[in-house]
């Protein structure tokens, strides 16, 4: 009886794993297919992809050419320019320092800078969880301000920003392949195997490294590195939970950001995430904490990036990450990642809200691509039809990729001469007053307003949203207070 009964549990178990085995080769086989997808449809040379889930890698794959003229394939010897993911790593030393009594967040940040620049009502805190412009505190805008932070480290160790991270964070987790990019002599001289970047324009062309480094971006590493500082960071090792927690939590409720790290919730669930963005690199860091898995993305192009507008926050704009979320976390698998307008397929799903994320993604990517593809104005279009029939109170959920969609169409349709594009007029007016009357003095708003009163004729109202623009105080300069003075200038 005893020896039945072992087999019994033997034989549970072991269906138990191969089931759990099973579930596992199903999404990586679905994730594949949809990452291959993404890489031609963003047309990404290279794509390096890693997942871990408590503790273990349980996806690692390269994806494509680290040199495309010399036909190198990616491998986990590859580099990669990490960009604005090097804040992550920034956070992590201001919140040991903290823990160290040798900083606290509630000093201006002025007290470290060689000499006044910001309002005194600017508290490290503020600049590194984005909250140093505008109404201080309240609103959030991705700053150029947060590599003023490297002062910070600097005055408050007494040691450079390099030693600092290779003390506190390289050396330590042994990360011998993560380092601050100073210039192509280091690269030579160090042997050092960064992907070629590549720039999408006329084709796929050979681009650029952004070299120098600061708290806001400057790291290169590879896959294996960075889940290592992933197990770390979930471990507790290199801060303290409460300080980890801190950084991934939101810095108040409205806002999308912690400290050093992207904060949001959606679907019931805390998302902590980062992404980097060169000219010709781009990447995506995003942990579950609860589910205590983590998805790291690398590409040597800037299309793993720059089409979803991550800098506004929201990383279910990302089709990358909503592949990720939609496999590995609520198990859709039946939902195609690109839409398929049969309508038994529209209405077979009970998770509205994804879907209709889902749906966004698709069609701001598609207006991404349209500059490089005209017949992609088109799909966007449809896309977002489908989205403001099957959705009608789009004021509920609208927001500034919404905004930046609508009027990315008109954009692409006038600089390409396409003709007159009046799509989505009602829409872009109506959103446009409800994301100012929240915020008045949003540059990014105010641009796009400008400028689409500006293309319809109305030079009066153009005027105004440009002259807000200007008019804001602590706001630093930026591409929408060129643009406004520009227009401002030829306008007079």
């Amino acid at each position: 009886m005893k020896l039945t009964l072992k087999f019994i549990i033997l034989f549970l178990l072991i269906s138990s794993c191969s089931k759990k085995e099973e579930t596992q080769n199903k999404q990586s086989e679905k994730f594949t297919l949809e990452l291959l997808e993404l890489k031609e449809f963003f047309q990404i040379p290279g794509l390096a992809i890693s997942i871990e889930k408590n503790g273990e890698t349980i996806y690692r794959n390269y994806l494509g050419k680290s040199d495309i003229e010399k036909s190198n394939t990616l491998d986990s010897t590859t580099l990669f320019p990490i960009a604005s993911i090097t804040k992550v790593f920034s956070g992590v030393l201001i919140m040991k320092l903290v823990e160290q009594e040798k900083l606290s967040l509630e000093e201006p940040i002025n007290t470290f800078l060689p000499k006044p620049i910001l309002g005194d009502s600017i508290l490290i805190k503020h600049v590194l969880s984005h909250t140093s412009q505008g109404n201080v505190g309240k609103n959030f805008y991705y700053s150029s301000r947060f590599r003023l932070l490297t002062n910070v480290i600097e005055q408050a160790s007494g040691k450079s920003f390099k030693h600092v991270l290779d003390e506190e964070i390289l050396i330590p987790l042994k990360l011998n392949n993560t380092f601050l990019l100073r210039d192509s002599i280091q690269v030579v001289k160090e042997k050092r195997k960064i992907a070629k970047p590549y720039i999408l324009d006329n084709g796929i062309e050979n681009g650029f490294i952004d070299f120098g480094y600061s708290t806001s971006a400057g790291i290169v590493s590879n896959l294996e590195d960075l889940a290592i500082f992933n197990r770390a960071l979930d471990n507790d090792i290199l801060i303290s939970k409460k300080s980890k927690d801190l950084m991934f939590s939101s810095f108040n409720s409205n806002l999308p950001y912690g400290y050093g790290v992207f904060n949001q919730q959606f679907e019931n669930l805390n998302i902590a995430w980062a992404y980097g963005q060169y000219d010709c690199y781009s990447s995506l860091l995003l942990k579950i904490p609860s589910e205590n898995i983590s998805l790291t993305l690398l590409a040597n192009n800037n299309l793993l990036s720059d089409p979803a507008r991550l800098i506004y926050g929201d990383v279910t704009s990302s089709l990358f990450a909503m592949s990720f979320l939609k496999n590995y976390i609520y198990k859709l698998d039946k939902m195609q990642l690109f839409e398929n307008q049969d309508p038994r397929y529209i209405n077979s799903f009970s998770n509205k809200d994804f879907y209709r994320k889902k749906l966004l993604a698709q069609a701001l990517a598609e207006s991404y691509m349209a500059r490089f593809d005209p017949e992609k104005l088109h799909s966007s279009t449809e896309l977002l039809n489908t989205v403001f029939t099957k959705y009608p109170e789009y004021l509920e959920y609208a927001d500034l990729n919404l905004l930046h969609n609508l009027s990315f169409l008109k954009d692409v349709a006038f600089y390409m001469e396409l003709g007159e594009f009046n799509n989505f007029d009602i829409q872009i007016v109506n959103i446009g007053e409800k994301l100012l009357k929240e915020e008045p003095e949003n540059p990014y708003v105010n641009s796009y307003m400008g400028t689409y009163y500006d293309r319809k004729g109305n030079k009066q109202k153009a005027k105004h949203h440009f002259e807000i623009i200007l008019k804001a105080k602590n706001f630093s300069r930026n591409w929408y207070t060129n643009e406004a003075q520009n227009w401002l200038n030829e306008n007079k």
